[in-house]
């Protein structure tokens, strides 16, 4: 009995350790790789502060949490470096009030940060164990303004929009045309866009009322948009 409460006194307190070390390398992320660079939106930043970033990669990246670059999150995917969710959720100039959808769910790190700013998030992930992982992992961390579906994202999710804003997070070789009819007049979608395994451009629609902006922001690398069909 002592050998196991002894035991559990040392578990209790690496766990403690553990969390306060993620605090700071969180605050140190949000300076050297956000704040040092082009993020200045105040939401945006809040949001990558208090979203736990190790809280969605597989334990074995758990120590790289922070660091600036991708993590893989299994099945294939990956979890995009902290700079890139920041740039695109800055890119949105997201407001309290919105909806959005999210295409691409992953591990559902992105949708937790949205989830900091605005309303409501829709997220859809074709893979259906990141689909089902994401959602307990999102329940058990108290974001209950993120709703996942699994399917194809191609489609986006008709009966929930239309949408103040969409992010997709997966490289397309187009504009999916699905998606900018869920986008609402005056709303902004990003997606990167380009040649599979190719670097792509990360490009920002503006949708008006009789024309489509588009804006090339940077170029980037992300993991393929996969389709039903595929």
């Amino acid at each position: 009995m002592r050998v196991r409460n002894t035991l559990l006194v040392l578990l209790i307190c690496g766990t403690g350790f553990a969390q306060g070390e993620y605090t700071a390398q969180r605050r140190s992320m949000v300076k050297t790789q956000l704040q040092n660079r082009d993020i200045a939106d105040e939401a945006t930043l809040r949001a990558l502060l208090n979203v736990p970033r190790h809280e969605f990669v597989p334990l074995a990246q758990k120590p790289y949490s922070y660091w600036d670059r991708p993590l893989p999150i299994g099945e294939g995917q990956t979890i995009s470096q902290p700079y890139i969710v920041a740039f695109m959720t800055q890119a949105l100039k997201l407001k309290t009030s919105h909806r959005v959808l999210e295409v691409g769910t992953g591990s559902g790190y992105q949708a937790a940060v949205l989830a900091k700013i605005v309303d409501s998030v829709y997220t859809v992930e074709i893979v259906e164990a990141l689909a089902r992982t994401a959602t307990k992992r999102l329940q058990r961390l108290g974001y209950d303004n993120v709703i996942v579906k699994s399917g194809d994202g191609y489609h986006g999710w008709t009966e929930k929009g239309p949408f103040d804003a969409i992010m997709v997070t997966a490289g397309a070789d187009s504009i999916p045309e699905p998606l900018v009819a869920q986008l609402k007049i005056g709303g902004r979608m990003i997606i990167p866009v380009g040649p599979h395994n190719g670097i792509r451009q990360l490009v920002l629609l503006i949708k008006k009322k009789n024309k489509l902006i588009k804006k090339n922001l940077m170029a980037v690398r992300f993991v393929p948009f996969t389709r039903s069909e595929d």
